[in-house]
């Protein structure tokens, strides 16, 4: 049974410099035992808080990764899992040439930064995001089988699409908001950590 302290460490770790509360959302625990977990990590020195942000520390980060294939080991034999993952991935290399598209834009022939000046060109590449996350979705219901708490990037992906598709372009790729980018992001990272794989780009 994976214990909430791991569980805790891991939303640190996918959601990097946060607040406890941003760490209780993903990992679907409540409020007061991650403010526990993390008061009791930070005593035995696994995380480093800031400013009521939280961090791994180095230790941290050597115990965390040494968990994970005693946690998750279960997902190596999780075929629909792993079929789903598969077909996330080949999603994701679409959202990186996806993403460079929303971030920049050909005129006179040379690639310049995209400044969203131009409605009808946004709008096009929102529909690719739109008819992306249609296939994206039955993946993400086969991975919530097995992981639950995957329900949480379905619902914030789907969010950051809405708010998109209503004209607010910064939630298609703005860091520093939970965009569809920032948040598929981290959904990717979370996906690399429980199958034990490396980050190719």
């Amino acid at each position: 049974m994976i214990s909430n302290l791991h569980l805790v460490m891991h939303g640190v770790a996918i959601k990097k410099h946060c607040g406890s509360g941003d760490i209780a959302e993903l990992v679907g625990l409540s409020p007061t035992m991650v403010a526990a977990e993390l008061a009791a990590a930070e005593t035995r020195g696994r995380v480093v808080a800031v400013d009521e942000k939280y961090m791994l520390s180095p230790a941290g980060q050597m115990i965390l990764f040494g968990e994970y294939s005693r946690f998750y080991a279960d997902l190596a034999d999780d075929t629909a899992f792993n079929e789903a993952y598969a077909g996330f991935e080949v999603i994701n290399a679409e959202l990186k040439a996806l993403i460079t598209d929303w971030q920049t834009l050909e005129l006179a022939g040379k690639r310049v930064v995209n400044d969203h000046s131009n409605r009808e060109y946004d709008d096009d590449v929102i529909a690719r995001l739109g008819d992306l996350h249609e296939r994206f979705e039955p993946l993400v219901d086969a991975m919530i089988a097995s992981q639950p708490r995957f329900e949480w990037y379905k619902s914030k992906l789907s969010s950051a699409l809405d708010q998109a598709e209503d004209g607010a372009v910064e939630w298609v790729s703005d860091a520093k908001i939970e965009s569809y980018h920032s948040v598929w992001f981290e959904m990717h990272e979370d996906l690399l950590r429980i199958l034990g794989h490396e980050r190719e780009d």
